[in-house]
């Protein structure tokens, strides 16, 4: 089997015939990741609106965007029935915006699902309610790495899987998002949760989960920036997330990395826009099979940052349009990675056990 091909072949769901987008924000993550991944992929984006509409006017001056509404309300008239709606607007507004879209539509939503898992379970309620097909912006599992990593794996060249490693130590411009500033909540629920989303793709839910989350006195105006999570597969499997924002020194020592380990082979995926963020570094994928030589480069074409928003817009729009069979991060499934956030925080607050 020619493991390199395989891997060169592994690409996210897309639509045959793209669904025009209506965009609610117009924020940097919109303007770094979205807008350019639709770009390349030929995603038509007819509309934007935002609050800022200073910002959204150039916005759509840059990305070629014909429509600036002024309220959701005007960009809901504005768009066609078959329109999909990427809703890239604060945690906390996202309620109301989905309380306002057309039952039965079309949704993205940004991550997270919610600030707390009963922000969640109120978020889910509502699509339930109003029929939406919706899916959250759990964008890593798609990553050209990522997906080359998974189709490696799927040819069964690893043998049986036992261990998953995150390991993140480099410098996020936490100033960049103003609206963190306040945040009570921060590591773990707007940048660990791609760790524990990506975990749960491979191994499903965990059986527990210890962690502790704590702050860095180098940005002490924040919530905790700093984490280590276990999350609990038995006896047999070890997942372990690190990550510590807080390294601004020299390049070198710097890491970000997701590593796993089978009976036969192991596989390290570099995620580079951490490293000098958002501009980034090279993602890379290498990996290693047991008496096959030492480790190897596979092929990877793209990185995280915009590439893997191609998957997640592109795989919500090929399942509404019956393309693909399952939505592997819709609302229902995205659940279960906010309990899972849920008992990391649950779990750092209660502390660990005493000394005997």
């Amino acid at each position: 089997m020619d493991l390199q091909q395989v891997m060169r072949d592994a690409v996210a769901p897309r639509p045959r015939v793209a669904r025009p987008i209506i965009l609610i924000g117009a924020g940097g993550i919109v303007h770094d990741a979205h807008l350019p991944a639709y770009a390349k992929a030929g995603f038509p984006v007819l509309a934007v609106v935002d609050p800022d509409q200073e910002k959204a006017h150039a916005l759509a001056a840059k990305f070629g965007i014909a429509k600036v509404a002024q309220t959701i309300e005007e960009a809901i008239r504005y768009a066609p029935k078959d329109a999909v709606f990427d809703c890239a607007a604060p945690s906390p507004a996202h309620p109301a915006i989905l309380e306002q879209l057309p039952d039965g539509a079309a949704v993205l939503t940004q991550k997270p699902m919610g600030e707390t898992l009963a922000e969640a379970e109120a978020i889910l309620a509502i699509c339930r309610r109003k029929g939406l097909t919706a899916a959250v912006n759990f964008q890593l599992r798609y990553a050209p790495n990522m997906l080359a990593a998974k189709a490696l794996f799927n040819t069964g060249a690893l043998g049986e899987l036992h261990d998953i490693e995150v390991a993140l130590s480099c410098h996020m411009p936490w100033e960049l998002w103003s609206f963190l500033n306040k945040a009570p909540r921060l590591e773990i629920l707007y940048h660990s949760i791609h760790y524990v989303d990506l975990v749960r793709s491979w191994f499903g839910n965990p059986l527990g989960v210890y962690a502790k989350t704590v702050k860095s006195p180098r940005t002490a105006h924040l919530a905790a920036t700093k984490s280590v999570i276990t999350l609990d597969y038995g006896e047999s499997r070890r997942v372990f997330i690190a990550a510590n924002h807080s390294h601004d020194f020299d390049p070198k020592m710097q890491r970000s990395f997701v590593q796993w380990e089978g009976l036969n082979g192991a596989m390290r995926a570099q995620m580079g826009v951490n490293r000098n963020y958002p501009i980034g570094l090279p993602d890379t994928l290498e990996y290693i099979v047991r008496g096959d030589g030492g480790w190897k480069d596979a092929p990877v074409s793209g990185n995280w940052f915009p590439d893997a928003f191609l998957g997640s817009m592109g795989s919500l729009q090929a399942y509404v349009q019956g393309e693909a069979p399952t939505l592997p991060t819709s609302v229902e499934d995205a659940i279960d990675t906010m309990r899972t956030v849920e008992a990391a925080y649950l779990s750092s607050e209660r502390g660990g056990v005493p000394l005997p």
